[in-house]
């Protein structure tokens, strides 16, 4: 197959510092941002993402510290990573490669639970040991003791401004951030995936869920379950099973809107005005 030359000084690097040999490569799908391939080696199968180094500085060790954390949880399944290489611009994750498989009978409830168990994890404060990304658009973490300064400041905040600077119209952004502080109930900080639509998993070759491609940080647990009601793909059997696991407060339903506009948001400001009308509609409906 014809890979980018501009990798091949990374292939070597990774040869040499994990003292094996690529036999071959093959393309996997990786989106917009990364370059990914499967390279099956002397030491058994691996998955590598690459891209620009100069373009998205830090991004792989951010992602690399992201699935460690979510890794040392022990409560899902993430792919063990490896290590990050750099080379002439040009930046690598290698990550081990998990065979996939089919969903097992008990799928969705499995995932339910173990997403309860992942969001059970918590810290003093809200944010992370450092600012990672969200697709290809930076993600602050700096820390906040309070729920709603830490997701005002450090998730609406940076993407209202890109927004602004895009031209585009939200209405009144000051005043939902303030109206935030009574339709938010204070709640302790919880280690999330981040960025969980139904393409930041996989069935692994047991039959259970495995994450990847997060935007980790110690943040409001509604964040994920919001984001995985946002686009689809989760059947009810995996929310019915989180509530009994790890109750979220009253109300919620009624705040999914408030933490979808995040995501929202960072597709707008990645994709265009296609998402406008739902950011407006959500700022609107509670100022």
């Amino acid at each position: 197959m014809s890979v980018n030359e501009n990798y091949q000084p990374l292939f070597k690097i990774i040869e040499e510092k994990n003292n094996l040999k690529i036999n071959n490569i093959t393309s996997l799908s990786g989106g917009d941002i990364n370059d990914v391939f499967l390279l099956n080696t002397t030491e058994g199968k691996k998955v590598v993402k690459m891209n620009s180094a100069t373009k998205f500085p830090g991004m792989f060790e951010a992602e690399m510290a992201g699935m460690k954390a979510l890794k040392a949880a022990e409560a899902i399944d993430v792919p063990q990573m490896i290590d990050v290489y750099t080379e002439n611009d040009y930046s690598c994750l290698l990550m081990e490669h998990r065979e996939t498989g089919s969903r097992s009978s008990n799928f969705w409830t499995v995932f339910g639970k173990q997403m309860a168990d992942l969001h059970k994890n918590t810290q003093p404060k809200f944010g992370f040991s450092e600012d990672n990304y969200i697709g290809s658009l930076p993600q602050q973490n700096n820390e906040h003791e309070n729920i709603v300064d830490f997701y005002n400041e450090e998730r609406l905040e940076p993407q209202f401004k890109l927004a602004k600077e895009q031209a585009y119209d939200l209405g009144d952004t000051k005043k939902f951030c303030s109206e935030l502080y009574d339709l938010i109930p204070q709640e302790k900080p919880a280690l999330i995936h981040g960025d969980l639509w139904n393409g930041n998993y996989l069935v692994n070759a047991e039959g259970s869920p495995c994450l990847i491609d997060p935007a980790v940080a110690y943040a409001p647990r509604e964040m994920d379950l919001s984001m995985m009601k946002l686009f689809g793909g989760f059947d009810s059997v995996l929310f019915n099973t989180y509530f009994e696991e790890f109750p979220v407060e009253k109300g919620f339903d009624d705040r999914v809107p408030i933490w979808q506009l995040y995501y929202l948001l960072v597709h707008l400001n990645l994709f265009g005005t296609g998402y406008l009308g739902s950011c407006k509609n959500i700022i609107d409906r509670y100022t």
